[in-house]
């Protein structure tokens, strides 16, 4: 059976070396795999994602070529993370990781053992140099330390920083089936503590698996970041509105405005295998939406003429602000896909808001810190639109639709546009 650690080693190479994101290479693994195995896997992969910096500038320092064959890469990283950020004992993170690729490359067997064993060496002299190193002290790409530095001169560190950090594990209460102080108490009994931080949210002082979460199966309850959560408040809906959330999968927002709204809502994504997260999501919480696989920015094929009240548009980004979350989309994202996505953003945009009916709300909404693709987008937009206005919202700590990455949530943007 594939013990954590090879199946580690295996999801960070089909990260560094496929192209592949974090996600989809977890969806591909879990069939048949043991949920426990599989979730020590995930924990060791985002550990070394999450100080893929520190750890590949470790590697160069030990090898000082690049490594052959480049599979090679995933072990040494897993194995070395275990020896500079775990509480594994040496000998057995070493161990395993000869063992483990011994099977595989025989002949590289003396090279990882003797690269693992130089680290306890050599670990004072790397973590000084390491410390000078940009990439290696922040554990983020130079171009994205650039631009944040560029958009916040004086706190980037500190963003920086708190995207370093575990992200917090926060409760979405499906306010159809139960309560907050009821499903609070529900969980004080399993032995979790949740403090409320906002109108549906609960957020554990600890995160566990979703199956361990009482009534998760039933519907009670989803995991959403509270960011995420402000979403569905700040589009304004009311009971019979017609909706459309323009990006939709994988659903949690979809979900959430129809917890809180009876609402004739088109749940569309392009993403026909990405629909099926939504779907399962509306079933398991008993909610109802029309689900259809198609392109926002491509009406013509899919509107049937019908004006919506209200538009979500959640649209694709560089997903910056939840880096924490999403570890690999660090360093799978380059510096050109800022102005790609941005460019896709506003065909968006104009695609969409001919839908609105006059008097109708659009909500633009990314989990972007680039103002490329927030600020300067929307600013944009209106400059295009004589007919389009944005108004005030109302958003804890945030400036200007800008929510920053802290103890209480990830990094997202809003903008509420009405059709005037």
């Amino acid at each position: 059976m594939t013990s954590a650690r090879e199946l580690a080693a295996d999801l960070v190479n089909q990260v560094l070396l496929d192209g592949r994101s974090l996600t989809t290479a977890l969806e591909a693994a879990r069939p048949g795999a043991d949920p426990r195995r599989l979730s020590d896997a995930q924990d060791l992969t985002f550990g070394v994602l999450r100080n893929l910096g520190r750890l590949r500038f470790y590697l160069r320092r030990l090898t000082g070529r690049p490594v052959q064959p480049a599979e090679l890469a995933g072990h040494l990283l897993v194995a070395l993370y275990e020896l500079a950020d775990r509480d594994t004992p040496a000998y057995a993170a070493v161990n395993e990781a000869v063992t483990l690729v011994g099977r595989r490359y025989p002949r590289a067997r003396g090279f990882v053992n003797g690269v693992l064993r130089n680290f306890p060496r050599q670990r004072e002299q790397l973590e000084a140099a390491a410390d000078a190193d940009p990439e290696a002290r922040w554990n983020f790409p130079a171009w994205w330390q650039d631009r944040l530095r560029a958009t916040y001169p004086d706190t980037w560190q500190a963003h920086l920083a708190a995207m370093n950090d575990h992200p917090p594990m926060t409760l979405r209460v499906n306010r159809r089936r139960t309560d907050l102080a009821e499903y609070q108490a529900r969980l004080a009994a399993a032995g979790l503590v949740a403090r409320q931080t906002g109108p549906a949210a609960l957020t554990l002082d600890r995160a566990v698996r979703m199956a361990d979460l009482p009534g998760f199966a039933e519907g009670l309850v989803s995991v959403q970041d509270l960011g995420a959560q402000y979403a569905a408040n700040l589009l304004d809906c009311a009971d019979g509105m017609r909706v459309l959330d323009a990006c939709a999968a994988p659903g949690g927002k979809t979900a959430h405005l129809l917890e809180d709204h009876e609402l004739d809502l088109l749940a569309l994504d392009q993403d026909a295998g990405r629909l099926v997260r939504v779907s399962d999501t509306l079933r398991r919480l008993g909610l109802a939406a029309a689900v259809l696989a198609a392109d926002a920015g491509r009406p013509t094929a899919w509107w049937d003429g019908r004006p919506f009240d209200r538009i979500l548009l959640d649209a694709p980004c560089t997903a910056s602000g939840v880096a924490r979350r999403h570890p690999d989309g660090k360093w799978l994202k380059r510096c050109e896909d800022v102005t790609e996505l941005a460019s896709r953003q506003a065909r968006l945009l104009d695609a969409v808001w001919p839908l609105l009916r006059q008097g109708g709300k659009l909500v633009y909404a990314t989990c972007s810190l680039f103002p490329e693709e927030n600020g300067h987008q929307v600013e944009a937009f209106l400059a295009r639109h004589a007919d389009a206005g944005r108004e005030t919202i109302s958003l804890p700590g945030a400036e200007n639709g800008q929510l920053l990455p802290d103890g209480d949530h990830d990094g997202f943007f809003y903008a509420r546009l009405v059709k005037t």
